[in-house]
């Protein structure tokens, strides 16, 4: 009997948009190439394996080609599978053991809310070629654990980018995350490119908000936020930052909607 695989468009309430992840429930452990095989056959940004463990779950983010510490879109696809698969009660808080702590989820509604640690950044002198990579001027550069946070001028540019993958490539970090100050209703917009990692353009990156959020609340004096990733798919986040002074580290709530498209059965293979 095969493994059961949903798949998910996570981060809007309509099909074909959004992020798509697929989740995968495991009974028992497997190989970590195993699961990188079953990532590259689903050719998605992310595929999510999910393994009981204790009270909640164990979490494991894989892109076609690496393993990820950190996913947003693949961690709310795999909180809506749980419950809407039956796995757990609506009520029941989803708790996930991952590379990066313990990551929780609820349901609130239509929203799902993802409880993860903030990502901090420090502002570094502007790469050699990487305006000429984007395609763009650049007002501010800034790295992360994730890679560079780039501040482009409006909004605008954000959605009009049209980057050089291959010279994207060539820089030594796994993302670039490209910002600005958005109109109303939203108060940022971005977009997330990852070519080292085997992601041309990620459609809605929950990890990069965890690097938003503390980056605009100086600029925008504001803690809660409404951002859109401007990727051809698109998606909407809710975004609020917590200042934990009495923890080691600060935490960022992310909410999203997610639908599912598709179920299937995944015959066994080998590693």
């Amino acid at each position: 009997m095969g493994l059961s695989i949903v798949q998910v468009d996570a981060f809007t309430n309509s099909p074909f948009a959004g992020n798509p992840a697929a989740v995968c429930l495991l009974s028992e452990p497997r190989e970590d190439a195993w699961m990188l095989n079953v990532a590259r056959e689903m050719n998605l940004s992310e595929t999510a394996f999910l393994l009981p463990e204790g009270d909640g779950f164990r979490l494991r983010w894989f892109t076609p080609t690496v393993e990820m510490d950190l996913c947003g879109h693949a961690t709310l696809a795999s909180a809506h599978v749980l419950w809407t698969e039956g796995h757990l009660p609506l009520e029941t808080e989803a708790c996930f053991q991952t590379r990066s702590g313990l990551l929780t989820a609820r349901c609130q509604g239509d929203w799902i809310e993802l409880n993860f640690p903030a990502t901090l950044s420090t502002p570094i002198s502007t790469p050699a070629g990487l305006s000429e990579a984007l395609g763009t001027s650049i007002q501010q550069v800034s790295q992360n654990s994730l890679g560079y946070l780039v501040e482009v001028e409006s909004e605008a540019i954000v959605r009009q980018l049209d980057p050089d993958f291959a010279q994207l490539k060539t820089f030594p970090v796994h993302g670039i995350i490209v910002t600005s100050r958005a109109n109303p209703p939203y108060d940022f917009v971005s977009r997330f490119f990852a070519p080292a990692i085997g992601i041309p353009e990620d459609p809605v990156t929950g990890s990069a908000h965890c690097c938003l959020a503390p980056y605009w609340i100086d600029r925008l004096q504001k803690t809660e936020f409404l951002a859109y990733q401007a990727s051809p798919r698109g998606g909407i986040l809710k975004v609020r930052y917590r200042d934990q002074k009495d923890s080691q580290r600060d935490r960022v709530f992310l909410a999203g909607q997610a639908v599912t498209v598709l179920r299937g059965e995944l015959i066994e293979g080998k590693a």
